[in-house]
């Protein structure tokens, strides 16, 4: 029996539900000539800016028990180059669904970083980071306050025709709040989880061990949380999620899907094995087969 394991995510259809995330793929061009970049689902970018950053301090990357702590700072060449050329060097090289992934410091970036982001092509989805602080509003991150995150929403809604899908922090009282403000607000997708604040201390020097001091943890050790946080949202929301968070296998996808995602994202995992996401996607339907299951889409949501 062939097994059916496609997906959409906000109309755009994808041959499989696994995309690496965020930060962990850079923009897709690095590992095209080892990899085949056609077998992925999609490709969310590197965490792009409006303008060019370098990034914070280094040492930028800690290692933890079921993880990593990583303080990189979102180092980017800018919104101009990802749409002048990034995006087209990628097109040039894989057909699948191109996310961009997008960052701002406060509302009037986010919508100039979209707007931008807009006018090219070779972008099926735009992704906005709520994790960046509100330089004009205290500093607390946009995602953790459920009207900034529908005010970066809706301005963002307000420049582009492409879907819009928010990724959230995890650093919250209760992410159903923020993901329904989002929702309200216009967005058409979510991603879940990002990151959740951590930090390690080098206890022979007596300092943190990033540069940065704190960073965001990832990897095997967050996926019960994120899980739990996609059924929460996938239960109170109507608009597709994104699950991710600790994804390393091709069990974890399922549960993810059985919790309410409708694909999911990879992250830190590539780091260790740039190839994961193709042993997913080989292992996924032997699976689906030995749950019973004809095709990806019939277990979204099924639990």
């Amino acid at each position: 029996m062939a097994i059916d394991i496609s997906t959409s995510i906000c109309g755009v259809r994808l041959a499989n539900p696994v995309i690496p995330a965020s930060g962990t793929f850079g923009f897709g061009l690095e590992l095209a000539g080892s990899l085949g970049l056609d077998r992925l689902g999609g490709i969310s970018l590197k965490g792009t800016t409006l303008e060019p950053r370098f990034g914070n301090p280094t040492p930028r990357i800690a290692e933890c028990r079921g993880g990593l702590l990583n303080s990189v700072g979102l180092q980017n060449p800018g919104v101009e180059a990802l749409v002048s050329e990034k995006v087209p060097a990628l097109r040039k090289v894989y057909g699948g669904c191109v996310i961009a992934n997008l960052s701002g410091f406060s509302l009037e970036e986010y919508e100039r970083c979209a707007g931008i982001a807009d006018g090219c092509e070779g972008i099926d989805l735009l992704e906005i980071n709520v994790s960046c602080p509100n330089v004009h509003g205290g500093g607390l991150a946009f995602g953790t306050d459920p009207a900034n995150a529908a005010a970066v929403t809706a301005a963002v809604k307000a420049v582009t025709h492409k879907p819009v899908i928010v990724k959230l922090s995890p650093n919250v009282t209760d992410i159903v709040s923020i993901a329904r403000a989002c929702e309200d607000a216009g967005a058409d997708g979510l991603t879940l989880v990002n990151t959740f604040l951590g930090m390690r201390i080098d206890i022979t020097r007596r300092r943190p061990v990033l540069a940065n001091r704190m960073g965001g943890f990832s990897g095997p050790a967050i996926f019960p949380v994120a899980l739990r946080m996609v059924h929460q949202v996938s239960k109170a929301c109507s608009v597709p999620v994104i699950g991710c968070g600790g994804i390393s296998r091709a069990e974890d996808v399922v549960e993810m899907a059985m919790a309410g995602a409708s694909a999911v994202q990879v992250g830190s995992e590539n780091l260790r094995n740039p190839f994961v996401c193709i042993e997913i996607i080989d292992r996924l339907p032997a699976l689906l087969e030995e749950l019973g299951a004809s095709s990806f889409k019939e277990i979204i949501g099924c639990v």
